[in-house]
């Protein structure tokens, strides 16, 4: 084995992945989620999502291998191969992939479509970073061959996975504040389409003439869900100045300050936040008000009484804020009309 190139791969898995991972944390821009519990999703992917996908694997391609002997009138060995690509692992590892993205949805971090991409994205991300380690060692000892994979795995299979789960996570956030008939339908559809792009990389790059249709694809797939994470981005800044603008009816926050803190190219300028205030938790906790209130619109009546109680908290600590500055504002604390 070619040493250097061996510890050369372990960089080479890591360090993109890990870049894009916070590219993706600093493109949620209005709350961004505790970093920890994002790297808590990428560590899923690269190890839990990885073991259960080895395992998992292995079972469900056992009946389908058998299947393809028996209905082959040849040898059977090359069609095994290609249904383990193009079926075996877009059903097994967008399923490993999603269990933990499930189990994020019904956590209060879970806020909605763009945090579900986000969470999605980091999961991908883990798991792309292992299977590219794997696949990086695999061609050590043919220099030319490593840096071809290193480039397409780095740029396109590993990102393909980050996508994938994007999109479910996407339809999980669509999915979370919506009854129950629109649960049934978006979780499933946003499972299908993740598995349905992954198929449709594995089994394009499976042939030479297919090959550039499948990077084309990706491409278009990407710029898609680029699209759809800023407009998703849009439709929270909106939601932020509804919510906010309610609040400062109520006289919890100064109508002068929503010139600010719904806008990412506004809130973090000075001067408009009194001095004293701890700009930077005055405004996370203005934005956090906005999530919950609109979480406790469109949750059940159990959850309702968990989303008050964080309304009522976070109104106290915003006037405590303001208060210590002097400000006069009412103390009343209505709470939706």
């Amino acid at each position: 084995m070619n040493l250097i190139l061996a510890v050369a791969s372990l960089f080479a898995a890591i360090f993109p992945m890990f870049t894009y991972l916070l590219i993706i944390w600093w493109l949620d821009r209005n709350e961004r989620e505790p970093f920890w519990l994002l790297f808590l999703n990428f560590i899923w992917g690269a190890t839990g999502a990885i073991i259960l996908g080895i395992i998992g694997s292995i079972l469900f391609q056992i009946p389908l291998t058998t299947f393809l002997q028996a209905v082959s009138d040849g040898d059977a060995s090359k069609l095994v191969e290609l249904s383990s690509a193009i079926i075996t692992a877009p059903v097994v590892e967008e399923t490993t992939k999603g269990l933990f993205l499930l189990f994020m949805m019904m956590g209060r971090n879970f806020d909605g479509a763009v945090d579900g991409v986000v969470y999605g994205a980091a999961i991908g991300l883990g798991f792309g970073m292992t299977e590219n380690f794997l696949y990086f060692l695999s061609v050590v000892n043919v220099p030319t061959q490593w840096i071809f994979t290193v480039i397409v795995r780095t740029l396109f299979s590993a990102v393909m996975h980050s996508m994938s789960q994007a999109t479910f996570g996407f339809f999980l956030g669509l999915a979370k504040f919506r009854p129950a008939i629109l649960k049934v339908i978006f979780i499933p559809t946003g499972f299908l389409i993740a598995v349905f792009l992954h198929f449709t990389w594995n089994f394009t790059v499976s042939f030479t003439a297919t090959t550039v249709f499948g990077f084309l694809i990706l491409i278009l797939y990407f710029m898609a869900l680029f699209a759809v994470f800023q407009i998703a981005l849009f439709a929270e800044s909106k939601m932020i100045i509804r919510e906010l603008q309610e609040e400062s009816q109520y006289g919890i926050i100064p109508s002068d300050h929503l010139l600010y803190i719904p806008y990412v190219s506004r809130r973090n300028k000075s001067g408009w936040c009194p001095q004293g205030i701890p700009q930077k938790i005055y405004v996370q906790a203005s934005i956090r008000l906005a999530f919950r209130k609109n979480e406790y619109r469109h949750s059940s009546v159990v959850k309702q009484q968990e989303y008050l109680r964080d309304i009522e908290q976070l109104r106290k600590k915003i006037q405590s804020m303001l208060n210590n500055e002097h400000k006069s504002y009412t103390n009343s604390q209505p709470f939706f009309n």
